[in-house]
């Protein structure tokens, strides 16, 4: 990728974000906060998220 393009994406990547309403940005930003996988799965993968959950609601009962 040439300097150019890159100076034209990043243009283009900023006048989008900044022409959006602020409500717009907020929303957007919860939905991908939301879409994260919680941190036990992205660290430890599967099986220790499984057990984490399963300690936890044996925890409240």
């Amino acid at each position: 990728m040439k300097t150019n393009d890159y100076v034209k994406y990043m243009t283009q990547t900023i006048v989008k974000y900044a022409d959006q309403p602020k409500d717009e940005r907020k929303r957007l930003r919860l939905e991908r906060k939301q879409a994260k996988a919680a941190l036990w799965y992205r660290w430890f993968g599967i099986l220790p998220y499984i057990l984490y959950t399963e300690m936890k609601k044996r925890r409240k009962i």
